[in-house]
């Protein structure tokens, strides 16, 4: 049975002695069958797991492994066989085997890593067929990742199949991309399909199940005469439950490629959406698996097209190391990008003692030595080295370097954990803030480090010494941040001229930027951006944590996020920047469409909160606060004095929506909305809540031709009209893309005519969007309102009529 990578020792057919890898295996008794009713043997188990392992190890990587053990095989349809069910590793376990530790509430477990061909040709050997993975990967000292994937487990009740599931699973995927996620169904091996949906490891695994819960409820909702989403197995019966509790950290699945212990040697298959469409769906035996992998690629790795795959940033280190001679992990193959947030700190006894501080990012570990460790003062700052990035798996190694070797020399993990990332610029500066393990070498408490490149090359050439001094950082420690309150925007009213034309002493005049409103905290050379209803979208817009190089001291700062168009606020624009969540994405973006922040409030300085100062005062603080006000992605705009019709002739002129008159002597009033604001704008504008659609006609047909508005009153919508004009045909399909997850039964308004009822798709009442509009009718409604574009700062709760 020798494969690739795999050399035969010695043994006969039922027993031998493999080399896999490296490491040596006896595999014994291969002509017993564990299949009866196929008569497929343990060799063929191991031949199976040995030809498949590429594509299993991609998806259970890195994560503790339970096993399913059927050391008798599995038995007949009629006469099943159960079980063995294992958690922790036996003493007979090869000392060659990855492993894990996880910390249980009153226990611990030692479990497997399936990270190599060897360590699943080893399952094969004790007949355990079935490998059960969670949705999250391990971390140095077993700490539990976030989970990189949501998982679905679509079961069907008796009297209903695979086709009933499948049917289930399009549904399920109206939803999940609608969310902005791309999932892939897997044919179980079992009975029912399951589906995955990668995540960027940003929520806990409990924030996912609430989602998967949620998600399952929905589908309920929609569809009870077909899906249950409850636990109780009485009620299942002519229905496809939604198993959605596998995304609890403690819970596990059934990994892709896995074996099942069945009567049949079946197995859990990714699968294409056309093939899921198909009449004859089935599940797929080993044998047809094989067959298909042969000339397929794995529907469930994801590819980014235009992707160069040369570039490999381990490359340095494989090359500095012999997997032959060192312990330490030499994995092969391009690292995959990933999104996690670990660190580790090694101490490492080599010619010189000196510490590794590693940070997970981008599919490796990002690499310092620190001769003198992690400064414990701030007043106090360490070398950092920069070496080259190292594999994940080298956040678990602890052990000896051999003699002779790079790096000889002993090895302990001495503190890891995970860290908040407040900035990264390559090859410049990083800050973190370190959450440590609580018997580590920080403390238990969380540490906020700064690295700072110092090293200098020169324009004509380098030289040995230029070389060295680019590797060169210092590593500084900084406060943390103790934040008193988070702040609510201050709201303003809307009014129009003929208010504020008489008392020009009391007001002073701003233009209204149309963008998005946003809270800058400003604090240690970082920068958090909070919109109105609590959403932080620091990462949307990286371009602008340059506002707190233009800031002298610690600041909170009240300001809209802008797109100019040729000088001109563009609303439109800026919607192509929000609900970005890709790193990728958003860095092609933020080059295509730059965005500003312009600032006209501040409400802390110095750490002290100063909304109850008079306008004028808090405006002359900004004014000293800013660097450079004119310049950069950081402004703040001029304020000028009455008369209120020269404000509003030099807004419009600037082709701005209008201006905001604010009272010389008022104070600021935090998530409050004010009559000391007043805002008047050229045009009316007001933010709408979608509660419908209407299919379109002629080049909008099978599409959407017109959208339902409302405010909100109560638990219901008032009515205020329906919008067909402002979209573009890539603005109508990126409509239909968001709608298409929020399908709802029942009218959400409180009073809208047949009339206008008639054929529409109701949908939940969960966006936000903006209309302009020419003026209200004597019934409520919107004359000839045009889309603008939708509100992702805003909540349904806080759109109000502006009148």
């Amino acid at each position: 049975m020798a494969t690739k990578g795999t050399k035969r020792a010695s043994g006969s057919s039922g027993s031998q002695i493999v080399e896999i890898e490296g490491h040596r295996l006896k595999l014994t008794n291969l002509d017993k069958v564990l299949y009866p009713e196929t008569g497929t043997t343990k060799g063929d188990v191991v031949a199976y797991y040995a030809q498949i392992a590429p594509h299993l190890i991609e998806h259970a990587h890195g994560r503790p492994a339970t096993r399913k053990r059927w050391p008798n095989g599995v038995g007949t349809t009629e006469h099943p066989e159960p079980p063995f069910f294992q958690k922790n590793l036996d003493e007979g376990t090869p000392d060659w085997v990855p492993r894990v530790t996880i910390e249980h509430k009153d226990h611990s477990n030692a479990y497997p890593l399936v990270n190599d061909a060897a360590v699943l040709a080893w399952l094969g050997q004790i007949a355990a067929l079935e490998i059960h993975v969670p949705q999250w990967q391990a971390g140095p000292r077993g700490a539990r990742r976030n989970p990189d994937r949501l998982v679905l487990d679509l079961d069907p009740g008796e009297g209903v199949g695979l086709a009933e599931c499948a049917e289930v699973a399009f549904w399920a995927r109206d939803i999940l991309t609608g969310m902005g996620l791309e999932p892939v169904p897997v044919t179980s091996g079992s009975k029912g399909i399951h589906l995955y949906a990668r995540l960027d490891g940003a929520q806990t695994s409990d924030q996912v199940s609430q989602v998967a819960h949620e998600l399952a409820r929905a589908l309920e909702a929609d569809h009870k005469d077909e899906v249950i989403s409850t636990m109780k197995r009485a009620d299942r019966a002519g229905k496809v439950f939604i198993d959605w509790s596998q995304n609890n950290a403690n819970k596990t699945t059934i990994a892709p490629y896995s074996l099942r212990g069945r009567a049949h040697p079946m197995v859990a298959v990714p699968r294409t959406w056309r093939e899921l469409s198909s009449s004859k769906l089935t599940q797929l035996g080993y044998e047809e698996v094989l067959k298909r992998m042969a000339k397929k690629d794995d529907p469930l790795v994801e590819t980014t097209p235009g992707t160069p795959t040369e570039a490999d940033r381990l490359t340095v280190y494989r090359s500095k190391r012999d997997a032959a001679k060192t312990p330490e992990p030499v994995p092969k193959g391009t690292p995959k990008t990933t999104n996690g947030r670990s660190f580790v700190i090694q101490k490492h006894a080599a010619r010189r003692l000196h510490y590794d501080f590693r940070l997970e990012r981008d599919g490796v570990l990002v690499s310092w030595a620190l001769p003198k460790g992690v400064p414990t003062d701030p007043k106090e700052n360490h070398l950092a080295v920069h070496t080259e990035d190292h594999p994940l798996d080298y956040g678990g190694f602890e052990g000896d370097i051999p003699r002779g070797e790079y790096g000889a020399g002993h090895v302990d993990i001495w503190d890891s954990g995970v860290y908040d990332l407040e900035k990264w610029r390559d090859g410049e500066e990083v800050i973190v803030t370190l959450h440590p393990s609580p018997d580590g070498g920080l403390g238990g408490q969380p540490v906020k480090v700064a690295l700072i490149h110092t090293g200098h090359s020169t324009r004509g050439g380098s030289s040995s010494s230029d070389k060295a001094d680019e590797k060169n950082w210092l590593i500084h420690r900084m406060a943390i941040e103790t934040r008193r309150k988070d702040y609510s925007p201050m709201l303003a009213t809307l009014g129009n001229e003929s208010q504020l034309e008489h008392d020009d002493e009391r007001w002073v005049f701003e233009n209204k930027w149309d963008g998005i409103r946003a809270i800058a905290y400003v604090q240690d050379g970082t920068v958090r951006l909070m919109t109105r209803n609590g959403h932080d979208v620091t990462a949307q817009y990286p371009e602008l944590t340059a506002i707190a190089d233009g800031v002298r001291s610690p600041a909170v700062i009240d300001g809209e996020i802008v797109a100019l168009n040729d000088g001109h606020p563009d609303f439109g624009l800026l919607q192509q920047r929000m609900n970005l969540q890709n790193e990728t994405e958003i860095s092609h973006m933020a080059s295509r469409v730059p965005v500003r922040y312009y600032a006209f409030d501040i409400l802390e300085l110095d750490g002290h909160d100063i909304t109850d100062e008079e306008y004028e005062v808090r405006r002359a603080a900004l004014e000293q606060v800013v660097a450079d006000r004119r310049r950069g992605v950081l402004q703040v705009p001029d304020a000028v004095s009455g008369p209120i019709e020269k404000a509003m002739a030099a807004s419009r002129k600037a082709g701005l929506e209008g201006i905001v008159a604010k009272d010389r002597e008022s104070t600021y009033s935090s998530g409050k909305r004010s009559t000391a604001w007043i805002k008047v704008k050229h045009h009316g504008t007001q933010e709408v809540v979608v509660g419908g659609w209407k299919p379109g006609e002629g080049r909008r047909a099978n599409g959407i031709g017109s959208l339902l508005l409302g405010i909100p009153n109560g638990k219901k919508l008032s009515y205020v009209g329906k919008v067909g004009t402002g979209f573009g045909d890539a603005d109508l399909d990126e409509v239909g893309r968001r709608l298409a997850g929020l399908e709802a039964k029942s009218d959400p308004f409180d009073d809208i005519p047949k009339t206008d009822a008639r054929g529409v798709r109701w949908v939940k009442p969960t966006l936000v969007g903006e209309v302009e509009f020419a003026e209200w009718t004597r019934g409520g409604r919107l004359r000839q309102p045009s889309w603008r574009g939708w509100r992702p700062d805003k909540d349904p709760k806080d759109v109000v009529r502006e009148s």
